[in-house]
């Protein structure tokens, strides 16, 4: 039997002890794994430089060795994460609705755990520690399938979760890493109905998009990030031009940040130069139409795949329009539904923007920076799903449970 099918058929058998296990036990849990992880801290920042070493090697882009690379920093933030998951409330059990229908019986919708979760990932090793902290929290066995790009520092995190595991009643293979990180393997994943209940792909669009139409395993689906501001007239100066260098600068690698600004042509007028300058001084290069070439011509031309790539670099697309609804309009043909921000104190344009954009995540005066689990109060992410079906948005503890219903009856029988 290959290493997958093994892990799974015990990731399959500790599901279903992982669902009896109480709030209680679960919190240990992840409270004895965010101290190992700061115990550990030199062993895995090691095991991490190795990856960052070869990704350098074989030339890899920096924005993808931002979301490889592990730092003192960036454990700290995973332990913390690990203790907010433990803070919240445990969904498993929660009772959502009861009705007592004319019959007598007594029927309950409650929440349970979905059972076993594939979990298929690119270079982003923090995503080990978040997709282990959700599933446990909300009673989920996890097979881990992580790219050859982070093999080393995966190892490591999944043999630390694994040590704190083993201080605790929870099954040490509730958590499991395929360590096989052929696309063979990814390919068996997607068919392996017999043991997995979901599967959840995290990373650029290609994987993305992979899983979704070659796996028979039902699919929660994560999106890519061609996210927008749009400067309306009516925004103040300063604050538009400190939340666009804070979506596009703060850090270009990930999924939230700005990709394109679309600047209503009254306010480009008198801003315009001030927010080039400002994202200037951040080393933030630029593409745009031919009327802000107009404004500044070391401004290059954009080309029509420009206004539909994540460029994850600090890179931005700009556009100057006449209106809100033009700006509408460019995120419903440009976006890909993750997160969209407008800037502006005019309340029409507002509520036209927030009703209408369809998005996962829709903004008014604020930075795109924070659609995530750990900022909307979750501990952690699974991902970000920019679908409709089941779960939208960061998806949290809720979103990796399912529901069923429980009936109670005193000797009702069909007429």
């Amino acid at each position: 039997m290959s290493e997958l099918r093994t892990k799974a058929k015990k990731a399959k058998e500790c599901a279903r002890e992982l669902a009896t296990k109480t709030t209680k036990e679960k919190n240990a849990a992840l409270e004895l794994i965010a101290v190992e992880l700061l115990e550990e801290e030199a062993f895995l920042v090691s095991e991490n430089n190795k990856d960052v070493q070869v990704a350098r090697k074989n030339g890899t882009n920096e924005g993808i060795i931002d979301r490889l690379t592990l730092t003192t920093g960036r454990l700290q933030d995973m332990a913390e994460g690990l203790r907010q998951v433990a803070a919240l409330t445990d969904p498993v059990g929660e009772t959502l609705s009861t009705t007592i229908r004319p019959n007598g019986l007594e029927i309950k919708k409650v929440r349970v755990p979905l059972g076993v979760i594939g979990m298929i990932y690119e270079a982003r090793p923090n995503v080990t520690i978040d997709a282990s902290s959700l599933c446990l929290k909300a009673g989920n066995a996890v097979l881990l399938r992580g790219s050859s790009s982070a093999i080393h520092s995966n190892t490591a995190l999944v043999a630390v979760v694994q040590r704190a595991l083993e201080k605790t009643s929870i099954p040490v293979e509730a958590i499991q890493l395929i360590e096989d990180t052929s696309r063979e393997t990814a390919t068996e994943m997607f068919t392996l109905n017999e043991y997995l209940d979901v599967l959840i792909p995290r990373g650029g669009a290609s994987l993305i998009q992979s899983v979704v139409k070659n796996a028979s395993v039902p699919v929660l689906e994560t999106g890519v990030g061609n996210c927008h501001l749009f400067i309306d007239r009516s925004a103040n100066a300063e604050m538009a031009i400190s939340i666009a260098v804070n979506a596009k600068t703060q850090r270009p690698s990930v999924c939230n940040a700005v990709e394109t600004i679309l600047i209503d042509r009254q306010w480009a007028d008198t801003h315009f130069q001030d927010l080039i300058h400002a994202l200037d001084e951040k080393s933030v290069t630029f593409v745009g139409d031919e009327k802000t070439r107009c404004y500044d011509q070391r401004i290059m031309t954009a080309n029509e795949s420009d206004w539909a790539n994540e460029f994850l670099d600090l890179k931005v697309a700009l556009k100057v329009i006449d209106s809100v609804d033009e700006a509408i309009h460019h995120i419903h043909v440009y976006g890909t539904k993750h997160s969209e921000s407008i800037i502006s104190e005019d309340a029409e344009n507002i509520a036209t923007f927030l009703n209408t954009v369809d998005a996962a995540a829709v903004y008014h005066n604020a930075s795109t920076r924070f659609t995530d689990g750990f900022e909307f109060g979750f501990g952690a992410e699974i991902g970000i799903s920019t679908q409709k079906l089941h779960a939208r948005g960061p998806m949290g503890l809720e979103a990796l449970t399912s529901t069923k219903y429980t009936v109670q009856g005193t000797g009702q029988v069909k007429g």
